[in-house]
C-alpha cells in the first residue's frame, strides 16, 4: 500500500486513539479541575499525533524521522504524566494500564517506522501493511505491530 497522506500512517492512527483516550480521562470530575496537569497531558498526547503528521510533510525521510522522535518522546511524557494522575487519584490503575499500553504501542509503531525510513529510499511508495493498516476505530489489540489485524480486540 502506498502511503499518500499522514492519515494512512498506522502510528498516527494509534496516536489519535491515544489522544482521544487521554481527553476522555481528563474530562473526569477531579482531573478536569487540575488545569495544569490536564493541559500538559492533553498537549503531550496531541503532540504525538501532530508531530507524526508534521513530519510526514517535512520533505525528507531524515526530517520525518526527526519528528517521529519528537512524537515518541511525547508518548513517553504521556506515560509519565499518567503516573502523576494515578498518584493524585484522578485515574485508576486499570485506566493507567490501558492508556500506558496504548502509548507503548504507539512508540513501537513509531520505532518500526523510523527503522523502515532509515533503511528505505522509497518509504512512501511501497510501505508494508503493518505501517499502513487502518486502525481508525477502537477495535485493536496492543501486541507488536506485525501481528495487529483490523478488527482485533484489546
Amino acid at each position: 500500500m502506498k502511503i499518500e497522506r499522514f492519515e494512512d500512517v498506522k502510528s498516527w492512527q494509534k496516536a489519535r486513539l491515544l489522544a482521544n483516550q487521554v481527553y476522555d480521562l481528563t474530562n473526569r470530575s477531579d482531573f478536569r479541575h487540575d488545569f495544569r496537569l490536564r493541559n500538559q497531558i492533553q498537549g503531550a498526547a496531541g503532540s504525538v499525533m501532530h508531530n507524526i503528521a508534521e513530519g510526514f510533510d517535512a520533505g525528507s525521510d531524515a526530517e520525518f524521522v526527526r519528528f517521529l522522535k519528537y512524537a515518541r518522546r511525547s508518548a513517553s511524557e504521556v506515560q509519565s504524566q499518567l503516573y502523576l494522575a494515578l498518584d493524585r487519584r484522578y485515574i485508576t490503575e486499570a485506566d493507567l494500564r490501558t492508556a500506558y499500553e496504548l502509548a507503548t504501542e504507539v512508540k513501537r509503531l513509531i520505532n518500526g517506522l523510523i527503522a523502515y525510513l532509515q533503511r528505505s529510499n522509497h518509504a512512501r511508495e511501497a510501505a508494508p501493511d503493518y505501517l499502513t493498516d487502518d486502525y481508525s476505530t477502537n477495535d485493536y489489540k496492543t501486541n507488536d505491530y506485525l501481528t495487529n489485524e483490523p478488527g482485533d480486540k484489546l
